[in-house]
């Protein structure tokens, strides 16, 4: 009983962290077209996620910015040794955003930002080869943040304001890489928990030294997901009835804790005539997550302490703007993104290396209020050879590992709108 519930820590662990360790970032058309810079960019009501420090240097008074990206993704497994070799059949994932702001006054700008930082999905055909890892997991949060930015002279400005988030995860995966019922079924559970609520912060401010030269930063807290007993479910199906079987077919609760790590982000802007480039680096403080605590509601299961141990990680990002014309405006981007996994905890549930990221994209104006913003996201990871050691099987560590190759293709397309 304790090895089985020990290896669905696991699956909530990498599940959760999926869209953090996997995280594509899609938070506007127009910063993903410039490499998803924006710290420092004064551009449209994006500004509500990369720095809301710049909501106050807007020119208009109310500012709308909405868009939905596309999500195509493939990741494909080998382990010649073996013969063994698997292809994600994913959905398409439909990240979202929605920003506005108000000025109030000259130097006073209310915010609202909506958001879906943490939405993705993988599928693999069931019970190939690492099944008893993951056969499928689904995983949707909605950020959601009133901002305040306030101008305390010409030339710099504070912003920020408090997080809540709402989400869930479901998955499913094999119970271990033999068991089955008595018509030959895998037996396999399937962990769900909705309605999970948390809080967190973010701040920053923009610095204008002169005139055609800015900086900034933005900081985003750590923030800790709670799944409470009454929250998280754990079913399991085809087990067989037998008192040798390690679980009984049905559901119990579980409770647990994960860190969603605290990200600093800084980064400039320089205008030069029609044109604008702008620098971001990011950190995301994953060294954080060092492991993930469960506690079952069953009195008779035991809690399990999964570690983790993942590194913190760096992206740099790149971005250039060039106005063609008064109605059309092009851009072009790149960002080299770190992995946070580390060696030993390389999963098919986090199938996350190092990747390069080229963007593209462009506004068309349709009169002085109203613009398309259309942008698209190219993410190659590096392929990589390497294996997971924390699964356990009659006491004994079973590895599993390959070759994955990975890579994304995102379109997206949006809105911006200015009174």
């Amino acid at each position: 009983m304790k090895k089985v519930f020990s290896v669905l820590v696991l699956l909530l662990v990498c599940a959760v962290t999926y869209a953090g360790g996997y995280r594509v970032s899609l938070q506007g058309q127009r910063s993903l077209a410039m490499g998803h810079t924006g710290v420092a960019v004064v551009n449209n009501a994006e500004l509500a996620f990369f720095n809301p420090a710049g909501l106050v240097y807007l020119e208009n008074k109310l500012n709308i910015a909405g868009g939905v990206s596309a999500v195509f993704s493939d990741v494909k497994f080998q382990n010649a040794e073996f013969g063994q070799s698997a292809q994600t059949n994913s959905p398409t994932g439909t990240p979202f955003y929605f920003y506005g702001s108000y000025a109030v006054s000259d130097h006073v700008t209310l915010g609202l930002a909506a958001y879906t930082p943490y939405g993705s999905a993988v599928s693999y055909e069931d019970d190939w080869a690492g099944s008893h890892l993951v056969n499928n997991i689904d995983l949707a949060a909605i950020y959601i943040q009133p901002l305040v930015s306030v101008k305390l002279a010409d030339v710099f400005s504070v912003g920020g304001g408090p997080i809540y988030v709402s989400g869930s995860v479901n998955f499913n995966r094999n119970l271990n890489r033999t068991l089955t019922d008595e018509e030959g079924n895998r037996s396999n559970v399937t962990i769900d928990a909705s309605g999970i609520s948390a809080w967190g912060w973010s701040a920053g401010f923009m610095l204008n030294p002169v005139e055609n030269l800015r900086f900034g930063m933005n900081y985003r807290s750590r923030i800790d997901v709670e799944v409470e007993q009454d929250e998280g479910v754990a079913t399991f199906e085809n087990v067989p009835n037998s008192p040798l079987a390690p679980v009984q077919n049905g559901s119990v609760g579980f409770a647990a804790s994960l860190p969603l790590p605290a990200e600093w982000s800084i980064g400039t802007s320089y205008t030069w005539g029609k044109w604008m480039f702008a620098f971001d680096y990011n950190l995301a403080v994953w060294s954080a997550y060092e492991s993930l605590d469960i506690d079952f509601a069953p009195e008779d299961v035991p809690d399990s302490v999964n570690p983790r141990n993942y590194d913190d990680a760096s992206t740099y990002r790149f971005g250039v703007q060039y106005e063609a014309v008064k109605a059309i405006t092009l851009r072009a981007g790149y960002y080299f993104d770190e992995s946070p996994v580390t060696e030993g905890f390389f999963a098919p549930e986090t199938p996350r290396n190092d990747s390069h990221g080229f963007t593209g994209g462009l506004s068309f104006n349709i009169g002085e209020k109203l613009s398309i913003d259309a942008s698209f996201l190219y993410l190659r990871f590096e392929e990589v050879d390497a294996e997971y050691t924390g699964y356990t099987e009659n006491g004994q560590t079973v590895p599993f590992g390959g070759t994955y190759k990975s890579s994304a293709f995102i379109p997206g397309l949006g809105v911006s709108y200015k009174l």
